[in-house]
Formats: structure tokens, sequence, C-alpha cells
């Protein structure tokens, strides 16, 4: 199973439309799962329509309407990984022993927020993935998304794509 991953992608704030690399891999994935901080509805729209599955929920630069299409934490089973998804985490300082505590029976949390691409383990396996943001890299040398794939319950492949500089 092909995931891609992805989050604050701030539409159309911080850029008109997705980098065209992400929207081919979005459309070659077996499930997307977004991180929140999709800002306008219709990326939401259009990432459903050009997605085989898309697993999302809201950040805090979220209004009203995508709050009520899309839940603050999801969890899933993909293919016998336990998955949960959450925008935020709280400070990078003790991440991995509060998510820890706060998603027990999780194998893999995807989240967001920070804009910076975090990958680590925490005591107990829980893997913690944040893809960054494709449109707002902040202080980040590169905008950036992740792909991974999910084979006999297990999580591998885990890359970290860097995106062209906009023009």
């Amino acid at each position: 199973m092909r995931l891609v991953l992805t989050a604050d992608t701030h539409l159309p704030k911080r850029a008109r439309d997705l980098p065209a690399q992400l929207w081919t891999a979005i459309e070659a994935a077996d499930v997307v799962v977004h991180a929140g901080d999709w800002v306008d509805e219709s990326l939401l729209d259009a990432m459903t329509a050009r997605s085989r599955r898309l697993v999302g929920v809201y950040g805090n630069n979220d209004g009203p309407a995508l709050r009520a299409r899309l839940p603050e934490v999801a969890h899933v089973d993909l293919d016998g990984l336990r998955v949960a998804v959450v925008h935020e985490t709280g400070p990078r300082t003790g991440r991995e022993q509060r998510c820890a505590a706060r998603f027990p029976d999780t194998d893999l949390l995807v989240f967001g927020h920070s804009h910076i691409p975090w990958d680590t383990v925490a005591p107990g396996g829980l893997r913690l993935l944040n893809p960054g943001s494709p449109t707002d890299r902040r202080a980040q040398p590169h905008a950036t998304y992740l792909t991974a794939e999910i084979r006999d319950a297990r999580l591998t492949a885990v890359e970290l794509h860097r995106l062209p500089a906009r023009r």
C-alpha cells in the first residue's frame, strides 16, 4: 500500500495550488493522509476527487466549514497498521513520550502544525511523522511531503520529498 503524507497546505493563502509533483504522487497513492491546515474547502474537494482514499483532520487554521467535515483526530487501520492523524502535538520537547501516552494503541502518528519534517520513534515503538509543508517552508530549506509504504502491517520506504522552489 502506497501512502502520501502531507499537512499545512494553507491554500490559497500560501500558494494557489499544490505543486504538480505532489498532485502526481496523490493520484498514484493508495491512501493520502492530510494532517490539517487546509484553509479552504476547495482543496479538500480536489484531494477527495483525485485520491483513491483520503484520511484527513482539521488544523488550527481551518474554519467552521472544514471542521464540520473533518475530525480533530482520525484513527484508521491500514493493512494492519494502526494509524492516528492529528494536527498539533505540542512542543517538540517531550513529544515522543506525550504522544505515546495519548495514542497508546497506535503504530504510526502523522501530525503537522510546525511545518518541520519529523521522523522519530517513541518509547514503545510509536512512529511519529510530520511531512512538513509543500507550500510554506517557513525556516526550512525546502517545502516537503512524505511518501511511505505499508507491507505486512509494517511501515516501510519512508521518504521525504523536497519540492523545487516556487518561481
